[in-house]
C-alpha cells in the first residue's frame, strides 16, 4: 500500500494546484455578478478540492442528521484535525454557504483560498490581538443573521495533529453565539483527516478512511449562557468522537 503514497501524492499536487489556479478567475467572474454567485462558486471550489483527494484512495463516511437542512443558516462548530477540514465543510454544507473564522495570514498568496477569505465575507483574525479577534467574530455573527449564510468556527484554535480533541477556547465561540442569537448551532465531528497530514501532506498516505458526524442542530433560547453552550457543544463532539472510535 505504501508504494502508492508517492505516485498518488504527485498526482494530487498537480490536480490540487490546477483547481486553485482555475477557480481564482472563476471567482472574479462570479463576484462581478454579486455575493450569491460567488458563494456558489466557492461551494464548487470546496467540492472540487475534496474530489482531488480521491486520487489518494481517500474514503469519507458521512453521518448527517436529517434535521440539518439545505439553504439554512447555521453556526457550525467543528473539531479541527487538518487543513483538509475547510474544503470538506465547504463541500458538506454546499448550500449553506459557510463563512470561516480564519487567521489573517491565510488571506495572502494562496490562489483561490486567499481571494475567498478576503472577498467572500469570511472572518480574518489576528490571534495575537484578542480584542480584534472577538470584534471580527462578532461581525461575522451579525452577517450570518443578516445575509442568510452560515459560519464555521474551530474552537480548538489549532489543528490536532494526532486527532486528539483539544480544549475549546470559549471566548470567540461564545461571541459568535451571542452575535447570532437566533441561528441554530450544528456540532460537527471529524475523525481521520489528521492522517492526511502525518507527513505534512508529503506524501499523503494512500487509502485514508475518514468519518464525519453532522449532529442535530441545537435550538437557541433567550437568556442562554453562551459559555455553557460552548461546553455543551464540545461534550457532544467528544461523545461522537468516542463513538466513532469504538471497535465495531
Amino acid at each position: 500500500m505504501r508504494l502508492l503514497d508517492w505516485p498518488a501524492t504527485l498526482l494530487l499536487a498537480v490536480l490540487f494546484g490546477l483547481v486553485l489556479l482555475v477557480f481564482e478567475p472563476l471567482q472574479w467572474i462570479a463576484k462581478a455578478f454579486g455575493k450569491r454567485p460567488h458563494d456558489w462558486m466557492v461551494a464548487c471550489l470546496g467540492s472540487a478540492l475534496v474530489a482531488t483527494f480521491r486520487v489518494t484512495g481517500l474514503r469519507i463516511a458521512v453521518e448527517r442528521s436529517a434535521a440539518v437542512q439545505p439553504h439554512t443558516p447555521y453556526l457550525i462548530v467543528s473539531n479541527h484535525q487538518s487543513m483538509f477540514d475547510i474544503a470538506l465543510l465547504l463541500h458538506l454544507f454546499f448550500t449553506n454557504f459557510p463563512k470561516f473564522v480564519s487567521k489573517r495570514e491565510l488571506a495572502r498568496r494562496i490562489p483561490s483560498v486567499s481571494y475567498n477569505l478576503r472577498r467572500g465575507g469570511n472572518c480574518l483574525i489576528d490571534r495575537d490581538d484578542p480584542d480584534q479577534a472577538v470584534g471580527a467574530i462578532t461581525e461575522l455573527g451579525r452577517r450570518v443573521e443578516a445575509n442568510g449564510v452560515s459560519a464555521v468556527i474551530f474552537p480548538e484554535g489549532t489543528r490536532a495533529r494526532l486527532g486528539e480533541l483539544k480544549a475549546f477556547k470559549p471566548k470567540g465561540t461564545a461571541a459568535l453565539f451571542a452575535a447570532a442569537p437566533s441561528t441554530p448551532i450544528v456540532p460537527v465531528t471529524i475523525d481521520g483527516s489528521w492522517r492526511l497530514m502525518q507527513r505534512n501532506f508529503w506524501p499523503v498516505p494512500f487509502g485514508v478512511r475518514m468519518r464525519v458526524r453532522i449532529g442535530d442542530p441545537i435550538a437557541r433560547a433567550p437568556g442562554e449562557d453562551h459559555v455553557a453552550l460552548v461546553d455543551t457543544v464540545r461534550a457532544r463532539i467528544a461523545a461522537d468522537l468516542d463513538r466513532m472510535r469504538e471497535p465495531s
